[in-house]
């Protein structure tokens, strides 16, 4: 484990001088709020290192020494996000296992399905739920991180192979440059829908004004608590009690007994809080109007689901790959706003 700036000073030069770097991350969403990066493991031609990006040093190094590199990942997605939100840093390049294969038309892209299928190796499953946060890691937990990039050299090898061979090498280059931009854009919140949780459509808007409260209260409690929020109280639980509330009901009885008096107090002061909004400051129910198309859309709609699905069988591919049928109806509707949102190998399959 490097976890000194000692020893990662000394695996820089190992880093520099790689002819290759696969990467990974593990995180602790399931135990602590908001997550955080808990481990960052990396294997290169010297072998499988891991990086604890929790201890006491300064990671910049580390990441400087990966900024204008091919790296290696498998569902790079999150990992991405998670470097960019936490240590602001996106690579220039990248090469996706996950991506290859669901563009090869592998129907079981994940990990432990592709080593086994393309280098005949089993991995062992591990604690995928386990705390990354905790140390010292067991050797288990080690074992299991170590293998997530252990095998992805030579994984990427035959991947890119096969790529190249079908002439989807391009579809996957422009594919891997489409997620390190789109990882790389802020996600924007709009602060009147980030609390309507599941649920919440069937409420009215009393009910509404307490859960938005509610929503703002366990978001605190979580935070103060570095616990994911639906450890302080379940969707389900909210909308109840928005419920109970705003018809006037008693909620006592909906609370989670073990609930600490000090959380329930603060509790009862957001329910307080709610119930002093006035009538004109309750929050509005969302009606989301689904314009109808016209004929002559739907008819390029199914023109354009046609030629994906076509594609799609001939190349053995996932036709949601191509265009997912949300993108076809932007299209049908106006084309010239909306190809523009494609990439070049989608566009092309589309309009051939």
């Amino acid at each position: 484990m490097i976890d000194t700036q000692e020893k990662l000073a000394a695996f820089l030069p190992v880093m520099k001088s790689a002819a290759w770097l696969a990467i990974d991350t593990e995180a602790d969403s399931l135990h602590a709020y908001p997550e955080k990066v808990c481990l960052i493991q990396i294997s290169t031609t010297a072998g499988d290192r891991l990086v604890d990006p929790l201890a006491k040093m300064d990671i910049a190094p580390f990441l400087d020494a990966l900024s204008g590199r091919e790296l290696i990942f498998h569902a790079a997605d999150y990992d991405l996000r998670l470097l960019r939100k936490h240590h602001d840093f996106a690579p220039t390049e990248i090469f996706d296992t996950m991506l290859a294969a669901r563009l090869l038309g592998e129907r079981q892209f994940g990990l432990g399905a592709l080593v086994e299928k393309f280098l005949g190796i089993k991995l062992d499953k591990g604690p995928q739920k386990a705390d990354w946060a905790q140390r010292p890691l067991t050797p288990r937990m080690e074992e299991y991180a170590r293998n997530d990039t252990r095998h992805l050299k030579t994984l990427e090898e035959k991947l890119r192979s096969e790529l190249i061979a079908k002439g989807r090498l391009a579809w996957h280059q422009e594919s891997c440059a489409r997620l390190i931009a789109e990882s790389s854009i802020p996600p924007v919140i709009d602060p009147d829908e980030v609390w309507r949780i599941k649920g919440s459509t069937f409420l009215e808007s009393p009910a509404l004004a307490v859960l938005r409260e509610l929503w703002h209260w366990r978001e605190r409690e979580a935070i103060a608590a570095s616990r994911p929020p639906f450890f302080v109280l379940s969707h389900e639980t909210m909308i109840m009690i928005c419920q109970a509330v705003s018809g006037q009901q008693p909620f006592e009885q909906l609370i989670p007994p073990r609930m600490h008096p000090r959380r329930k107090e603060t509790l009862h002061a957001a329910i307080v809080a709610a119930r002093a909004v006035p009538p004109e400051q309750f929050p509005q129910k969302i009606r989301h109007r689904s314009q109808r198309p016209s004929e002559a859309e739907f008819r390029r709609f199914r023109e354009l689901e046609k030629t994906r699905d076509q594609h799609a069988h001939e190349l053995q591919l996932d036709p949601t790959l191509i265009a997912p049928k949300s993108v076809l109806g932007d299209l049908a509707r106006d084309w010239d706003q909306h190809a523009a949102e494609l990439m070049k190998w989608q566009k092309d399959l589309l309009q051939s």
